[in-house]
Order: C-alpha cells, then structure tokens, then sequence
C-alpha cells in the first residue's frame, strides 16, 4: 500500500513527498485546488496547514488527497518538465 512518509512544504502551491517506496519528488498543487472545498486552500496560510495521517496528506479543514493521486501526479508533473526542458 502507498503511502506518504515525508512532506516539506517547497513554494507557494508546492510540497515535496516522500513515499514508502522510496520516490520523492515536488508536486505543484494549483492546478487541484478547486471547489469550495479544495478551493478554500488557495488560501496560503490554510495551504502550509497540513500534516500526514496514516501516510495521506490532510489539510486543517479536512482535505485530503490519497497517495496513488499524489504519486501520479507527481510522476506526470516529473514528465511535462523534463518535456519542457528538452
């Protein structure tokens, strides 16, 4: 099972995760945060409050995304910058 071990908050919209299996790298959330709910953490100082439960990323109101999605992302995010630097 997918996990997050680690988490540093890097810029603006932007954490580093760390999984159990043993890949790290940025993900850049701007582009996820929508709705009311997810929405809400647009908001910088509401964004930098987050912590790791059972290995996912949850926010102070309850947002959450699991750790598949975030690997996922990330993998992708990895591939459309080394696309942009070629």
């Amino acid at each position: 099972m997918l996990q997050i071990v680690e988490v540093e908050h890097k810029g603006q919209f932007s954490l580093e995760l760390s999984f159990n299996n043993g890949e790290k790298g940025v993900v850049d959330f701007e582009n996820n945060l929508n709705g009311s709910f997810y929405g809400s953490l647009k908001e910088n100082n509401l964004f930098i409050q987050f912590g790791l439960i059972n290995g996912t990323l949850e926010w102070v109101n309850g947002a959450d995304f699991a750790p598949e999605f975030l690997y996922d992302l990330m993998l992708k995010q990895q591939t459309l910058s080394a696309e942009k630097i070629s």
